[in-house]
């Protein structure tokens, strides 16, 4: 695996007395007194906002397996991991991942403990609102390389004082609906003109390769438990076979047919976890024909077997809830 490097210029910061960057006092006020409302404790709480997640952890856990939307993941306090096809990345407090297309993915808290948790921030993106700001803001530079579309940047003092003024705006149920729309659309705003500006756009500039090669990953989404060709995904993105495999791999890190695979295996995942499929049925769901080929990809990919992590997991969770 190839720990890779930021792609994103590094934003001016306040500096602090030991040298490291931390949460503004303000945000991270708002962010525990959400939490405290909410009942304390760790796991995920309920922002009252669609697409944005505020969750704590008090614990290291294994790599959790996930299917990651576009989305801008704050650390708001302690550090993670990500692990997607043949890379990683880490990001500690105040840094945030920039995740520019669909993609499986393995996410960990690295280090939480009691005394201390890790605190985080998850917003999708909303491509509708890109797609106006596109037309109302000076174009970003635009690339003609594939560049990958998962990086690690830094969150500077306009965007940590919007994060402050949505944490608070959680608090207060009855103005979410009037007044969210407006922060979320200058969170759009800032992340579009700032140094990811142009990594950004391609979530909704139109015919880019990236804007390409995401038609074709939507495909595989929807298509995802049938046999499906490289030919095939490069027809749907209208490129050549060769072309669309390169910005494939650039973009996710993974080839088409190691994305297919690893989407089977979270969704087999999550119908054993939410819909208590067991293995055999889970297998077939996703589009195995053995499930003995299906708990050894499974192992493989998540350095668990299928049933042992299932245990794992509802453990996990009792412990979470014990609140």
């Amino acid at each position: 695996m190839t720990r890779m490097a930021n792609t994103a210029e590094i934003l001016p910061f306040p500096p602090s007395r030991d040298g490291r960057r931390h949460t503004p006092p303000a945000l991270m006020a708002a962010a525990l007194e959400l939490m405290e409302s909410r009942g304390g404790g760790q796991g995920r709480f309920d922002t009252g906002m669609a697409g944005v997640l505020l969750v704590r952890s008090f614990q290291t856990i294994m790599p959790v397996p996930n299917v990651y939307k576009p989305s801008l993941c704050i650390v708001l306090k302690g550090a993670k991991q990500i692990m997607f096809g043949d890379s990683s990345l880490d990001y500690g407090e105040m840094e945030c991942l920039i995740v520019n297309v669909e993609v499986p993915a393995s996410g960990r808290m690295v280090g939480a403990t009691p005394d201390t948790p890790y605190l985080g921030m998850t917003i999708e993106f909303d491509t509708a609102i890109l797609r106006e700001l596109l037309q109302q803001v000076p174009a970003p530079p635009r690339s003609a390389a594939a560049t990958p579309s998962i990086f690690v940047g830094q969150v500077d003092e306009q965007l940590a004082e919007c994060l402050t003024r949505l944490v608070r705006l959680m608090g207060n149920p009855g103005a979410i609906p009037v007044l969210s729309p407006a922060l979320l659309r200058e969170i759009h705003y800032w992340l579009l003109t700032g140094p990811y500006g142009a990594e950004i756009a391609k979530l909704a500039a139109p015919e880019t390769h990236a804007e390409r090669v995401a038609r074709a990953i939507h495909y595989v989404r929807d298509h995802f438990a049938e046999p499906l060709r490289v030919e095939q995904l490069a027809e749907v993105a209208n490129m050549s076979p060769s072309s669309f495999h390169h910005h494939f791999k650039t973009m996710t890190s993974m080839s088409p047919v190691q994305y297919q695979k690893q989407l089977r295996l979270v969704e087999a995942r999550r119908l054993m976890l939410s819909e208590a499929a067991n293995v055999s049925e889970a297998a077939y769901h996703v589009g195995y024909e053995s499930a003995s080929q299906f708990s050894r990809e499974y192992t493989r990919s998540f350095g668990i077997a299928p049933k042992r992590d299932v245990m794992m997991f509802k453990e996990l969770l009792a412990q979470a809830t014990a609140r």
